[in-house]
Formats: structure tokens, sequence, C-alpha cells
């Protein structure tokens, strides 16, 4: 299954997203953000490609900071629009 990486400015705003998408019942992970992604914070959220729609809109309409959308290639990480 293919999976996307949310990256966070800030552990507070990772913490606020990871409450937020768990109670949406989207299954996650809390992981370390790769080095290859340059974000102000370690934590990072996996979650299925197939939640994408739900994970944008629960970020636009709670306002969640993010540093980005990312998923995995096979040169590391491209941004996801």
């Amino acid at each position: 299954m293919e999976s996307l990486l949310i990256a966070f400015d800030s552990t507070q705003q990772a913490l606020r997203a990871e409450m937020l998408l768990e109670y949406a019942e989207i299954e996650i992970d809390i992981c370390p953000t790769p080095k290859e992604i340059t974000a102000g914070c370690a934590l990072s959220i996996a979650f299925p490609s197939a939640e994408l729609l739900q994970v944008k809109q629960i970020i636009l309409s709670e306002h969640v900071e993010i540093r980005g959308l990312f998923e995995k290639t096979s040169n590391g990480y491209e941004e996801v629009h």
C-alpha cells in the first residue's frame, strides 16, 4: 500500500494533526521526518495515499500548518500538490 507523508514546521501542529486524523479514523503512523525533507519538526505523519483527499480536507478546514505533503519515490521524496 502506498503511503504519503505530512511534514510539519512545529511539533504542536504535528500533534494536533495526529489528534484530528485519528478522530477521523484515518490510519496513521508517527515517524521521524526523513532527512531529505527540510522541516522544522522532527515528527512526520504517514498515511495511506487513498486517504489523501480526506487528509487535505481536514488540514484545510482545521487550519493545520504543514510544511508539505510528500510521497516516497525512487529519488527520495517529492512534494504532492
